[in-house]
C-alpha cells in the first residue's frame, strides 16, 4: 500500500518541479527519438531517416520553443555530426550558403536606417501619405513592393534590404516595441507585408530569383514562357490575393491602432521637426539606391545580390554609419543567421538522401482522376505543401519541380499552365514557415510574430490563396484560352 502511494507521489513531485520548458524539449527529444529507431521504409537510405528524425525534433522545437532557436538548430547538428549521420564539413555547409548572409546584411541595413534617423523619416512621409487607417497603410506598402517586385529579381533583398527597415521603423513609430507592445501595429505589418510579398514574387518571371529556373526546367516538356505570358497568367489571381491578404489578417490578427488619421498628421508635425536631411542620412541613402541598383542589374552584369548587400553594409563601417562593434551586438542578425543555416543543411540533406523524392514519390500515386483539373490541383497542392520539409525556395524547386510538373502534364494539365501555376507556387509556398524562404526569418526574427502565430497565419494564408488561385485563377486562365 505504501510503494503504491510513493510512486504516484514521486511523479508528481518530478512533474511539479519539471519546468514547463523541460517538458517540451522532453516532448521534441522523444519525438525525434521515436521515429529515430522507427524501422525506416523500404527502399530509404537509413542516413536520410536520421536525418528526418533530427529534422523532426528540430521542428517541434522550433514550434514548442523550449529553448531558444539558435540553441535546438545549433544541437542538431552536433546530433548528427556525433551519430556519423554527417561529417562536420557535411553539418555546417548551410553556414556557406550566399542567402544567409545576405539576411544577415539586411539586420545590420536596417540598423543604419534606425541610427541614421532615415528609417524614422521614410516612417513618416508613408504616414502623412498613407491614408487614415493601418488598413490602408498597409495597402500602400503592398502597393509599393508590387511595383518593384518585377524589378529587383531578389525577393530577399528586396524584402529585407528595402521593406524590412521601413515596416520596422514605422512600427517603432507608432509605439510598437517586439516587447509588451507588439501587437500595437507591428505584428499586423509584419505579417501583412511579408505574406504579400511572397505572392508578389510569384507574379513574374523575374520577381524572384528561382523563377528563371522554372523557365529553363519548362523547355525540356514544351513550354516556352515569356515574361508577359507568365505575368498575365498569374496577374488576376494574384491581384485578388493582394486585395485579400490585408484585410483577413486585419480581421483574424487585427492590430490595436486601426485609425491613424491623428498619426498622419503628428508625422507631418514630425516630419518638420526632423529639419533638413543629415549628411549620414544622404550617405545612407545613396548607398540604399546603389544597392537597388545592382539588385536590379545583377542577373545582367552577374552580380551576387549578397555580395552587393556585404559591399553596402562595408560602405556604412567604412564612413562610419555603422560602427563593428555594432555589427557584433545585432543579436537578432546572429541568432537568425545560426538557425537558418542549420534548417539549410537539414532540407539540403533530407534532398540529397532521398527522403523528400520518396515522399514525392509516394504521394504522386495518389493524386489520379478522370479529370485533368482535379489532378491538377491534387498535385500542385501536394507541391504547395511539401515545403514545410525546405529552408529554401531554390531548393525546392531544384529538387521537385521537374517531377512535379511530369505528373502534371501526365494528368493532362497544359505545360504552359503547369508551369506557370507551379512556378507562382514556389514563390508563394514561402510563406509557410518561418525558414521557408530568404524573407522569413529576417521578418520573424525581428521578434514582432511568435512562433505559432506565424505557423498558424501561414497556414490561413496558404488555404486562401490555393482556393483564390483555383477558383479565380482558373475562370481567368480559361478567359486566356490556357486550359
Amino acid at each position: 500500500m505504501e510503494a503504491s502511494i510513493t510512486a504516484p507521489s514521486l511523479r508528481s513531485t518530478f512533474l511539479a518541479k519539471c519546468s514547463p520548458s523541460l517538458i517540451k524539449f522532453l516532448f521534441c527529444a522523444c519525438l525525434g527519438a521515436f521515429i529515430w529507431f522507427m524501422p525506416a521504409p523500404a527502399g530509404m537510405n537509413i542516413l536520410g531517416w536520421r536525418v528526418f528524425a533530427v529534422f523532426a525534433f528540430t521542428l517541434s522545437g522550433m514550434i514548442l520553443k523550449p529553448m531558444a532557436l539558435g540553441s535546438i538548430t545549433l544541437m542538431s547538428l552536433v546530433i548528427l555530426v556525433l551519430t556519423n549521420v554527417l561529417t562536420f564539413e557535411q553539418a555546417f555547409s548551410g553556414f556557406s550558403k550566399p542567402v544567409v548572409w545576405l539576411i544577415a546584411a539586411a539586420f545590420f541595413i536596417a540598423r543604419g536606417f534606425i541610427k541614421t534617423g532615415l528609417g524614422l523619416r521614410l516612417s513618416y512621409f508613408i504616414m502623412s501619405k498613407a491614408g487614415k487607417s493601418t488598413l490602408g497603410l498597409a495597402y500602400s506598402l503592398v502597393f509599393t513592393e508590387f511595383l518593384l517586385g518585377p524589378a529587383i529579381p531578389s525577393v530577399t533583398a528586396r524584402s529585407g534590404g528595402i521593406f524590412f527597415p521601413i515596416v520596422e521603423s514605422l512600427s517603432k513609430a507608432f509605439g510598437s516595441h517586439p516587447e509588451g507592445s507588439r501587437k500595437k501595429i507591428g505584428a499586423y505589418l509584419i505579417t501583412t507585408i511579408f505574406q504579400c510579398s511572397a505572392m508578389i514574387s510569384g507574379l513574374s518571371l523575374t520577381g524572384m530569383s528561382g523563377n528563371p529556373m522554372v523557365k529553363t526546367f519548362a523547355l525540356g516538356f514544351g513550354a516556352d514562357i515569356s515574361w508577359s505570358m507568365w505575368f498575365i497568367a498569374a496577374l488576376v489571381p494574384g491581384l485578388v490575393c493582394l486585395v485579400i491578404i490585408p484585410y483577413v489578417l486585419y480581421k483574424i490578427y487585427p492590430p490595436e491602432i486601426k485609425d491613424t488619421s491623428e498619426m498622419a498628421m503628428m508625422a507631418k508635425t514630425k516630419l518638420a521637426e526632423l529639419g533638413s536631411i543629415t549628411k549620414n542620412e544622404l550617405i545612407l541613402t545613396s548607398v540604399f539606391v546603389f544597392m537597388i541598383g545592382m539588385w536590379c542589374l545583377g542577373s545582367v552584369i552577374g552580380v551576387n545580390s549578397t555580395i552587393v548587400a556585404l559591399i553596402g553594409v562595408l560602405v556604412l563601417v567604412a564612413v562610419n554609419i555603422l560602427s563593428w562593434s555594432e555589427l557584433m551586438q545585432e543579436k537578432g542578425a546572429w541568432d537568425t543567421l545560426i538557425w537558418f543555416a542549420s534548417l539549410i543543411t537539414l532540407a539540403t540533406f533530407l534532398k540529397e538522401f532521398g527522403v523528400t523524392g520518396m515522399l514525392s514519390d509516394f504521394l504522386g500515386g495518389y493524386v489520379h482522376s478522370s479529370h485533368w483539373q482535379i489532378s491538377f490541383i491534387m498535385i500542385s497542392t501536394i507541391y504547395f505543401y511539401l515545403h514545410y520539409l525546405f529552408a529554401s525556395n531554390i531548393a525546392h524547386i531544384t529538387s521537385m519541380f521537374v517531377p512535379f510538373l511530369v505528373l502534371s502534364i501526365a494528368a493532362g494539365t497544359p505545360p504552359v499552365l503547369a508551369t506557370i501555376v507551379l512556378g507562382s507556387f514556389s514563390c508563394m509556398f514561402g510563406g509557410l514557415t518561418t525558414y521557408g524562404c530568404g524573407p522569413a526569418p529576417i521578418y520573424f526574427g525581428s521578434g514582432y510574430v511568435t512562433t505559432k502565430e506565424w505557423f498558424s497565419l501561414g497556414f490561413v494564408i496558404s488555404v486562401i490563396n490555393l482556393t483564390v488561385w483555383f477558383t479565380v485563377g482558373f475562370a481567368w486562365w480559361h478567359f486566356l484560352g490556357l486550359t
